[in-house]
């Protein structure tokens, strides 16, 4: 990257990072008011926030570059599939729990996390239910935010040149600093920001590596030219060169040089 692409790149992520930590400051004091409002914003989060702010949190790191790759390398079949059961599992979800978790976790006891609602639903006493599902939550979160740390420090080591372990902490400690200050509302906030930039971010690669490869026709064309690539029940079959580069047609890579 030349010196100008990096004075870009770094004058783009230090605007985000400042309107990050500005949400943060301004749902600071509304946060701490209670613990309501720390842990899930009072119950006050309209429809477009909760369902993007959701969204984004959810797909996060992976769908920018864990499934684009992997697209790239094995073909459309598996990421057409993971979006197809992404696309149904989602609107099952809001469908037929978001509204009744909504409605039954006040019912029950004013629940404010998942574990109080499962044991106030239950009316158990041995808080047995709570604490398994506790468990379950810190062990599978704890290695889905280690995911998004692992994104965050190879994007930046990438985009930098700097050490992957110092950014992934600096990111790891970042997002701590600035949750445990705005609480639910300064992290839904940020979150349908994100979710907002990941949707312009993702159209506009789509447009400039389209005109990037002379065309959505060679774009076809190439991807044409991998064995399996557009196959639903099948993965790709990459030529690589030195391990690490698929190509296309006549040797060029997938999506233009």
């Amino acid at each position: 990257m030349n010196v100008e692409g990096s004075l870009q790149v770094v004058i783009a992520m230090t605007l985000y990072i400042l309107a990050v930590i500005v949400i943060g400051v301004y749902y600071a004091k509304r946060a701490n008011e209670s613990s309501h409002n720390f842990l899930i914003g009072g119950r006050s989060l309209g429809p477009w926030v909760t369902a993007m702010a959701a969204e984004a949190s959810d797909m996060s790191g992976w769908l920018l570059m864990g499934l684009p790759g992997v697209a790239y390398w094995c073909g459309l079949s598996d990421a057409a599939w993971t979006a197809i059961g992404l696309a149904i599992g989602t609107y099952l979800n809001w469908l037929l729990v978001a509204k009744r978790l909504r409605v039954y976790s006040h019912v029950a006891g004013d629940a404010i996390t998942i574990p109080d609602f499962l044991s106030n639903r239950f009316k158990e006493e041995k808080k047995v239910i709570l604490t398994i599902a506790a468990l379950f939550i810190l062990i599978f979160f704890s290695v889905y935010a280690a995911s998004c740390f692992v994104t965050v420090g190879k994007l930046f080591s990438t985009l930098f040149n700097a050490s992957y372990v110092n950014m992934m902490i600096a990111g790891a400690v970042f997002v701590v600093l600035y949750t445990f200050v705005g609480g639910f509302l300064a992290e839904s906030a940020s979150d349908f920001m994100q979710a907002l930039v990941m949707v312009f971010a993702l159209s506009l690669v789509v447009v400039f590596g389209v005109i990037h490869a002379g065309g959505l026709g060679a774009v076809i064309a190439n991807a044409k030219s991998i064995p399996g690539f557009f196959e639903f029940f099948g993965i790709a079959q990459p030529q690589v060169v030195d391990g690490v580069q698929q190509l296309g047609a006549n040797g060029q890579p997938l999506f233009g040089d």
